[in-house]
């Protein structure tokens, strides 16, 4: 007969696979988006390359927001001054494969598992460079502001805070912004109809795009001195933003 125990047992191993096979599928969908530059991975990495080699005194402390896999911070990385690496990602599944993809850094790397505002809230340690890319647009306005001013507290003086996210067009609110998005089903050609539908769901569901200007407006209510447009993504869905103090 089965026990209460082996009940638990049972649903907490159930619970466990339907977790990885959801995080799986989201992965594969993700790495379809990576592998064809569908959201201009690979120009806004190289961006951020670059940046890390002209503008940051070397070597520097980079805290990566949101990580993921790092596979593309990885990237940007290779070959830096790269002092030390710090990654935060509520998933630790993520967090698994960043400890691989950052394996060859010549650095002290270390991973948190949390929810980033939770852990910039508490953060300590002065870095260099802040990076986030994609995430900070989950947050209402003012958790978006309460976070840059505490990305602003730790950052050192010559630092530099990144961000890359979806942007408003100017005029544009939030639903207009979904439906062009919508538009561009025949250009995401290599997403299945499901993966389409899940992924706009979700941005329907969780995403709160800021206009240009009032991305820089926030970074200055933060405290940041300098706040300036460095990216525009080719569809004009998304920005890289950088700020220093």
């Amino acid at each position: 007969m089965e026990t209460e125990q082996n009940r638990a047992e049972s649903t907490a191993s159930t619970t466990t696979d339907d977790a990885q096979a959801m995080f799986n599928k989201h992965l594969a969908t993700y790495r379809k988006i990576v592998g064809e530059n569908l959201m201009f991975h690979r120009e806004v990495y190289g961006l951020l390359r670059n940046q890390l080699s002209e503008e940051i005194p070397k070597p520097f402390k980079f805290l990566d927001i949101a990580c993921g896999d790092a596979v593309a911070s990885a990237g940007a990385l290779k070959g830096s001054a790269i002092d030390h690496y710090y990654g935060i990602d509520l998933s630790p599944q993520s967090l698994d494969l960043a400890r691989e993809s950052l394996k060859d850094l010549p650095c002290p790397i270390d991973l948190w598992c949390c929810d980033f505002v939770e852990a910039m809230a508490d953060w300590s340690d002065t870095v260099d460079v802040v990076w986030i890319g994609m995430s900070l647009h989950h947050l209402q306005p003012e958790g978006k502001v309460r976070l840059m001013k505490n990305v602003r507290d730790i950052l050192s003086r010559d630092g530099l805070f990144m961000i890359w996210e979806p942007t408003l067009l100017d005029g544009e609110n939030r639903d207009e912004h979904f439906d062009r998005f919508s538009a561009y089903r025949g250009v995401w050609a290599a997403l299945t109809d499901e993966e389409f539908a899940t992924m706009e769901a979700h941005m329907r569901l969780a995403d709160f795009p800021e206009s240009a200007d009032t991305w820089k407006t926030m970074g200055r209510e933060a405290g940041f001195s300098q706040a300036e447009q460095i990216f525009l993504m080719p569809n004009r869905f998304g920005r890289v933003f950088q700020y220093r103090n």
